[in-house]
């Protein structure tokens, strides 16, 4: 019986989105802009990586040939392959957001058609009243903060002020989030995650999509780091997602990373953490040799987001694909007969850009394994084709939204 192993490469979009436009991010593209700030020299930094982006495991899969269908333009310096040896596409979201949660759902069959709450810019982020209640509910002196943020910059910025007071640091970003950093040892990893459970229920009213717990260790503004014991508190899918199907049908659902996070822990058979992208290849690798028949192996590549995307880091993120492109033949040496591996994405988050949120942009679908066939599946015209695709191969019945491409 068929295996499918999603490995989902967190805000590498391709450009083109039709309603780019509509979220202010008309000529935005992830890869696109990487590839031309690297080739022009602007994506060099010593000890890292150096000269044009190399992805030729990826590119010998479609990768350039779905960025040309996405965008209509070929990133520079990056060559099309004459005959890829993988099955490609990109997929167009037609969720009304450009969050984590959206895309997740929607690839795995359930698009967002509802709006999303959101906090507003400006002096007075959270409201009042939901601040008094935090305060009351979780015991605590107030909060810092209280604004939007980049994580980062946030925990320096109010690091030892939070060590001294005791005060979290409250703080959100373009996306439907709540996000609250403590340190691990001075105000507890375990308090922390009691402090989201409250949150994550007064902001329910507020239809905010995750809570997420922001840990960071060190002992001063100078060395402050997030550490990966980070969790998100998600509402879950309005619908039946494939993970669900997956688990009704008695298959089993490996969780890598903070996907079970964005589900709710719907859908989820076993859950694997990892910090770091390597990290969570190798429990990627570790999960392909103890899957069975019929299995779905579902993995987050989360560093690409958060490390690079957003902090808009171009010489970060390039270094960062490459690592990822020479390590895909591990994964090819680990197929089994019927396997599919599927590469995409959720959104984009093109580090050349803007501020530091993430940009509307289509996705890459590259598929290979076994038995799949080669050559183009064309502009999907919904990332739910995505999920239906990894149903139709693994006989599983089929959801409300998207086709099968294979």
């Amino acid at each position: 019986m068929a295996r499918a192993i999603i490995l989902l490469l967190d805000s590498f979009g391709i450009g083109g989105a039709p309603d780019a436009a509509d979220f202010g991010d008309r000529g935005a593209n992830t890869l696109g802009h990487i590839a031309e700030y690297c080739a022009a020299g602007l994506g060099d930094r010593a000890g890292l990586r150096s000269g044009p982006l190399r992805l030729p495991n990826m590119s010998s899969l479609g990768l350039v040939h779905a960025a040309s269908l996405a965008s209509g333009s070929i990133p520079p310096a990056m060559a099309l392959n004459a005959r890829p040896i993988g099955l490609y596409a990109c997929a167009t979201e037609v969720s009304n957001g450009k969050d984590t949660p959206s895309g997740h759902w929607e690839i795995t069959g359930v698009p967002v058609t509802f709006d999303w709450g959101y906090f507003p810019e400006g002096a007075e982020t959270f409201p009042l009243d939901l601040l008094e209640s935090i305060y009351q509910q979780a015991d605590i002196p107030g909060s810092l903060g209280n604004c939007h943020g980049s994580g980062t910059a946030i925990i320096e910025q109010f690091g030892e002020e939070h060590i001294r007071t005791g005060k979290p640091i409250f703080y959100t970003s373009a996306d439907s989030v709540f996000q609250i950093a403590a340190h691990e040892r001075h105000f507890g990893l375990e308090r922390l995650y009691r402090l989201c459970e409250i949150v994550r229920k007064l902001v329910d009213r507020l239809n905010i999509g995750r809570v997420i717990a922001r840990p960071f260790d060190g002992n001063s503004a100078n060395d402050f780091a997030r550490t990966g014991n980070r969790r998100d508190y998600s509402v879950p899918p309005p619908e039946s997602t494939l993970l669900d199907r997956a688990c009704r049908a008695g298959r089993m659902v490996y969780a890598i990373g903070k996907v079970s996070d964005i589900f709710a822990h719907r859908g989820i058979s076993e859950v694997r953490k990892a910090n770091g992208n390597m990290a969570l290849f190798d429990t990627t690798l570790a999960a392909m040799q103890d899957a069975g028949d019929g299995s779905i192996i579902f993995t987050n590549f989360v560093d690409f987001d958060m490390h690079y995307g957003h902090r808009r880091d171009v010489a970060g993120y390039a270094a960062a694909l490459e690592t990822f492109d020479r390590r895909l033949p591990e994964i090819a040496r680990k197929l089994r007969s019927g396997d599919l591996i599927l590469i995409t994405a959720d959104h984009g988050c093109d580090p050349t850009w803007r501020g530091s949120d993430h940009t509307r942009e289509r996705v890459p679908i590259l598929c290979f394994g076994p038995g799949i066939p080669a050559g183009p599946a064309g502009i999907r015209e919904t990332f739910a084709d995505i999920g239906e695709t990894v149903a139709h191969h693994l006989g599983l019945p089929p959801g409300k939204y998207g086709r099968s491409f294979l």
